[in-house]
């Protein structure tokens, strides 16, 4: 049941309804994603104002993270309506995030790892699976709790974690925590350390200095810290940081597209707002996969190095091992080895 007549003459429904206007000046979709974004909500919406409609409501109102009162001027519907819309297709679309945001299944690791080890410009990379980091959310400052959420860069925010493959594609995603915790706690309790969810055994994937260079619960190598002391670690950090730079770019293209939420503080309750994020990411891999693709503004490039990098040798597990065996795998001309994770967590090696 619609419980109400859609007026086609508003200019923000007039140039969905015509079946031709460019859709991206006010919904920043394409109109084939919007097809596809409807397809994919349709079995939750049998009631209420109608699909096409709330999903034009809340990608409007992402679009242009505009107050309530603004969006239901546009549409010419009611403030609380606006408000009761936007919760709903927020949370409709973060319940279906297990369909968009996964881990790849086992004939699909090979591909990763090679166009990981393209983007690395080294076959040594052809094991690694992913690519994690953290993106500070501006937030306004909540009433209680604020100065938890105070980061280092002085400002209020929330983190996005995200692991993302070769390609931008985001496999998991964990947001929620406050800008002053840094990223390597929000890494230790989030599922994908608590639960050693990805990757699998003898897979590992990539992180900046923020984050300790592990072998347990899963392989987690990071880049050696400046300054190198050898032309082999400077040679692995080089292209270490080509293939992990893609999570940057991934956050940088979804920023591009949703600048109103990444670009200025978002203007909604704090219990709110990772699903908020969270449907930016979803709305990111749905886009990917149908085309859809905004290159990065500048500013969106511009990595969150709002944390301080940890202490060397923070692994007593392996994973300074792993990273040796990687970076002389690296500097030695036609090796086309895969390191064995495992072997390497199970025995003693001479330094390198």
């Amino acid at each position: 049941m619609q419980y109400c007549r859609i007026n086609y003459q508003i200019p923000v429904l007039s140039v969905f309804y015509d079946g031709v206007s460019d859709l991206r000046p006010d919904y920043r979709l394409t109109r084939q994603t919007l097809t596809k974004l409807f397809s994919f909500l349709r079995d939750h919406y049998d009631h209420g104002w109608g699909l096409e409609l709330e999903v034009l409501v809340f990608v409007f109102w992402l679009a242009s993270a505009t107050s309530y009162r603004v969006v239901s001027r546009a549409f010419d519907i009611t403030r609380s309506t606006v408000h009761d819309i936007v919760h709903h297709v927020a949370n409709t679309i973060v319940s279906k995030r297990a369909q968009v945001i996964h881990f790849p299944d086992a004939e699909e690791l090979q591909e990763v790892g090679d166009g990981f080890a393209h983007l690395a410009g080294s076959a040594a990379f052809k094991n690694a699976v992913g690519s994690i980091d953290g993106c500070q959310v501006r937030i306004k400052p909540p009433s209680t709790d604020a100065q938890c959420y105070l980061n280092r860069k002085l400002f209020y925010s929330i983190q996005l974690q995200a692991v993302c493959d070769h390609r931008g594609k985001f496999l998991d995603i964990f947001v929620g925590y406050p800008g002053s915790v840094h990223d390597s706690r929000v890494l230790k309790n989030s599922p994908l350390f608590c639960q050693q969810l990805y990757p699998p055994e003898n897979f590992w994937i990539l992180g900046d200095g923020r984050y300790p260079c592990i072998s347990q619960p899963f392989a987690l190598i990071t880049p050696y810290r400046e300054p190198v002391t050898s032309p082999t670690q400077a040679r692995f950090s080089k292209h270490h940081s080509k293939a992990r730079s893609i999570t940057e770019r991934s956050f940088g293209i979804m920023k591009s597209r949703w600048r109103s939420i990444f670009f200025k503080a978002l203007e909604v309750k704090p219990n709110f707002a990772p699903a908020v994020i969270a449907c930016c990411a979803i709305l990111h891999n749905i886009c990917l996969t149908n085309g859809d693709i905004l290159e990065p503004v500048e500013a969106a490039l511009v990595p969150d190095d709002n944390n301080d990098a940890l202490p060397h040798n923070q692994d007593p597990q392996g994973g300074e091992q792993i990273r040796q065996h990687l970076a002389a795998a690296v500097s030695a001309p036609g090796r086309d080895d895969i390191i064995n994770v495992t072997a390497l967590r199970d025995h003693d090696y001479i330094q390198l």
